[in-house]
């Protein structure tokens, strides 16, 4: 392996930005492309087989292409959905992102946790194996909320989050049953943790918001540990879509050392 080779954060769009924010604290040498698949984005909308297939051949093409030392899946709803399938396509460590029904369970005192996600998410098996292995003792109340996948794009790129957005989220788990006791929120999307000053203020300073980048974070670095690290070139960001979807987040990019955009 070289010491150049990168490690690749791959996302629907840019929550996965949430998991690079986590991975600079801890490993801030590490080389990365981040790519986003903003021609099939949303996720959350599309059914198993297309996100499937779709993050399997993406990947596979990335992998031949920049030979990383290792894919991190930044994406609930592509995590859920291929992480085994990618894992048996890739010969390299892939790490996937499932929501944080584990520390939730271990966080709340009333009981009862709240977890938003993409419709695609709140419905797999994969979530139901979570809650039972750690939550069967909890009351556990899902709420789909893709609006606040558009609201966290568009606060990237500097425009007002839609607070409908925001009062349509809250409402969903507030006024389901034992909804009032929530005090323990899993944002099981990437993306909602760019929300969480919003989120924090719907939901009131008594409940307690929780999202995996930090573990997503800690399992890259424990997995890289010990490899050389060098970049040959700077960080790099890479879409699908047109490259005009990408340079409009270039701020987002800059803040994170990323000024490199290009069209995959």
């Amino acid at each position: 392996m070289s010491a150049h080779s990168p490690v690749l954060l791959f996302d629907s769009g840019v929550g996965g930005l949430t998991v690079l924010d986590a991975l600079r604290r801890v490993r801030p040498e590490v080389p990365v492309i981040y790519a986003a698949d903003l021609a099939g984005l949303p996720y959350g909308a599309k059914s198993e087989a297309e996100i499937a297939a779709r993050v399997c051949g993406l990947l596979g093409r990335m992998a031949e292409r920049w030979h990383p030392r290792l894919v991190c899946i930044a994406c609930n709803t592509a995590s859920t959905i291929a992480l085994g399938m990618v894992r048996e396509v890739l010969e390299i460590p892939v790490v996937g992102t499932v929501p944080a029904i584990k520390p939730a369970a271990a966080l709340t005192r009333t009981g009862v946790i709240g977890l938003l996600g993409t419709e695609a998410t709140i419905r797999q098996a994969y979530v139901d194996k979570l809650e039972e292995a750690f939550a069967a003792r909890r009351t556990l109340l899902r709420h789909p909320a893709p609006g606040l996948v558009g609201a966290a794009e568009a606060k990237l790129r500097g425009h007002a989050v839609d607070p409908a957005a925001i009062a349509a989220a809250t409402a969903g788990l507030r006024e389901q049953a034992g909804g009032d006791r929530i005090d323990t929120l899993v944002l099981a999307c990437t993306h909602f943790p760019l929300l969480r000053d919003e989120l924090q203020a719907a939901f009131g300073a008594a409940t307690r918001l929780v999202d995996g980048a930090e573990g997503i974070a800690r399992r890259i670095a424990h997995l890289v540990e010990g490899q050389p690290m060098a970049r040959a070139e700077p960080d790099r960001a890479v879409t699908t879509g047109g490259l005009e979807d990408l340079t409009g987040l270039a701020p987002a990019f800059a803040a994170r050392g990323i000024e490199r955009l290009d069209r995959f």
